[in-house]
């Protein structure tokens, strides 16, 4: 079903072993979650939790991490409706262009208008988070959208 309805919350500390434990179970980085500088947030479809995704802001530059949906609710259009919220938050939050690495769903963030770049060509400041200096491996794909693009 496209067009799932979604609700984003901020993940608050009795949230976050949640999002622990949605990013371990899919193999996703988990270990900063605690410390990192990103806000992680649970997106809920009525009361039940569908999935999570992280958003760390370098001034006009921002970083799309860890966006997972509960494998029960995959193919009801909860990735995307997880996409659009936390990019309209983003983009509240005064960033123009997104970046995230990717080594599993580089199709799904292209459909969504991602491009792939070449790791080196993203900012200093997002190549230095912890996700692109530490976390992801070197074979992850590394995109970029331009939210000032979008109506």
């Amino acid at each position: 079903m496209s067009g799932a309805t979604l609700t984003l919350r901020r993940a608050d500390k009795r949230e976050l072993a949640y999002v622990e434990s949605l990013l371990d179970a899919n193999e996703l980085p988990s270990a900063d979650v605690r410390t990192s500088p990103a806000r992680f947030y649970v997106g809920y479809a009525g009361d039940e939790r569908v999935g999570v995704g992280g958003l760390e802001s370098c001034g006009t530059d921002g970083l799309l991490r860890s966006v997972v949906v509960e494998r029960s609710a995959r193919g009801n259009g909860f990735g995307t409706a997880l996409c659009d919220a936390l990019e309209r938050r983003t983009r509240a939050d005064g960033v123009e262009t997104l970046y995230l690495l990717t080594t599993t769903a580089t199709d799904f963030f292209a459909e969504r208008g991602y491009a792939e770049l070449e790791r080196a060509d993203a900012p200093d400041a997002i190549r230095e988070t912890t996700q692109f200096d530490d976390l992801c491996p070197a074979s992850a794909t590394c995109m970029r959208k331009y939210l000032s693009e979008q109506c």
